[in-house]
């Protein structure tokens, strides 16, 4: 059992040396290793959590062995090890339900990069979720934010070269914001292992030396990550990002690199200042406010668009808005509602836009709606996945959304009225917003239509069928046995705290 304590480890170093090896192979062998390195990283991820889940305690996995501040850790728990394990199957699902589609949209001399590029992504996700030290996090975040940039021009036209523009600089600017605020954090405490700095910030919390420049860290550091995560209204980057990227590289940057940074913010609130002092300092209430702008006028973005990509991309900011408006619901059942969307819009958001692929695919590579007609008809499985996801989205029982809608209106419940009514209207007002634009793109595909399109065989597609059915099941499992996930979320936060 010993030796499980390694795996966080293990699958942080496996996955950096992959990233090496990667760029010595052509694409073939690029591709498979990285396949072999992620699906052994959800192994290693599985065995953590049952070590984890077993013993029911937290481990610190010293780097080195040294001691901070000379050496740096590693700390794990149950909320560490499920949020490993899965970010490396949305990963590995995203990789394969477009891997088909890189060959044509990548040069192949540059297929391996690619895979660099997703291996570094993967590092850095990790890193971000394992690490408990603020600097480590802060240069993984660059990683992140690099690879993702390189995910997002490897396509090579002049859309996605503006996008990668697009969301460098609004990245960077989250970035700069969050440096600053590690930099203020550093001066007033002396520390950068998370577990010290919280040590200090309650002492200077008790004392009240240092107020303000405590509250103006806290202040840069969640909106540095807010921006960098498309928080409403910085989302102007991700339209263009998602919409125009490559099909894989679409559903892991919708799903997984802006988790990454709320996943950060959460430690930040949990690990590094303490919940209550964050209550304090009202960030709480500026996030709420934006994340019921974003669950609004994102959808509403979303019902203009003709382009089903751009659509799916501007709904993902309404789902990033019901996750910061759980946070600034301020309680523990609205950040366990926020965690767990956080799994039920990476599991959906993903799904979305493999099977948006497979509709396009089928309509002669348009993505506009009016091209679209028919082709659930065309495309049976990714038809079938793409109306699953929409039903989710909208909150249908049965599906992951309805969990997420459900545990956001009981976590309302139990905080004033001034919170409460703005949370249950606005969640009403989302979902019919949503109902607009999924079931309005469900229709249009199951419209038959006489159609010079042909029927895509099912032999020439068993993967894509494969990844489909397996996003299905995700999502589905994740709607029906709730329970125990809300309870390894709830349980892996107390340790996190």
């Amino acid at each position: 059992m010993e030796i499980l304590r390694n795996f966080p480890c293990f699958s942080l170093i496996l996955s950096m040396c992959a990233s090496i090896i990667s760029s010595a192979l052509n694409g073939k062998w690029a591709r498979r290793l990285n396949i072999f390195v992620i699906s052994a990283i959800g192994v290693m991820s599985a065995c953590t959590l049952y070590f984890t889940f077993v013993t029911n305690q937290c481990y610190i996995y010293k780097m080195g062995r040294f001691s901070a501040p000379w050496g740096n850790e590693i700390r794990f728990g149950n909320l560490e090890a499920v949020m490993a394990l899965f970010f490396s199957v949305i990963m590995l699902l995203s990789i394969l339900g477009g891997r088909k589609h890189l060959f044509v949209e990548v040069d192949p001399f540059k297929e391996n990069l690619y895979y660099v590029l997703i291996n570094l992504l993967m590092s850095s996700l990790l890193a971000l979720i394992y690490t408990n030290d603020l600097f480590t996090a802060y240069v993984f975040v660059e990683i992140n934010t690099i690879s993702a940039c390189g995910l997002i021009m490897i396509r090579e036209n002049g859309h996605t070269l503006e996008a990668a523009t697009r969301y460098m600089l609004m990245s960077l600017i989250g970035s700069g914001l969050l440096l600053f605020g590690l930099c203020i954090l550093y001066d007033i405490t002396g520390h950068l292992l998370m577990s010290n700095i919280k040590e200090q910030v309650l002492l200077l919390a008790q004392t009240g030396q240092y107020h303000i420049p405590l509250v103006v860290a806290i202040i840069f550091m969640g909106v540095g990550l807010a921006i960098k995560s498309a928080l409403f209204p910085f989302h102007s980057w991700l339209p263009d990002s998602y919409g125009y990227s490559t099909a894989s590289s679409a559903a892991i940057l919708s799903s997984l690199v802006s988790k990454g940074y709320i996943f950060l913010l959460i430690k930040i609130f949990y690990r590094v200042i303490g919940f209550e002092i964050i209550a304090e300092s009202r960030l709480f209430n500026v996030l709420f406010v934006f994340g019921l702008c974003g669950m609004i006028f994102g959808s509403l973005s979303a019902i203009r668009e003709n382009d089903i990509r751009r659509m799916i991309a501007f709904s993902s900011v309404a789902q990033i808005g019901y996750i910061y408006m759980g946070f600034g619901l301020g309680t523990k059942a609205g950040m366990i509602a926020s965690i767990f969307h956080i799994f039920s819009h990476a599991a959906t958001k993903s799904m979305l836009f493999i099977a948006a692929v497979g509709l396009t695919d089928a309509s002669g590579k348009s993505k506009k709606f009016i091209d679209l007609t028919g082709a659930g008809y065309r495309n049976v499985i990714a038809g079938a996945t793409f109306t699953v996801g929409s039903l989710s989205m909208v909150g249908v029982p049965l599906f992951s959304g309805f969990i997420s809608k459900i545990l956001f209106a009981q976590a309302s419940v139990s905080v004033g009225v001034n919170k409460m009514l703005p949370t249950l209207i606005v969640l009403a007002i989302s979902t019919i917003l949503n109902a607009i634009y999924f079931m309005k793109t469900v229709v249009r595909i199951y419209t038959p239509v006489k159609s010079d399109y042909p029927t895509i065989p099912w032999k020439q597609d068993v993967s894509y069928a494969v990844v489909c059915i397996c996003f299905i099941i995700c999502n589905v499992v994740l709607g029906m046995c709730s329970e125990p996930i809300v309870d390894l979320i709830r349980s892996g936060l107390a340790m996190f705290a």
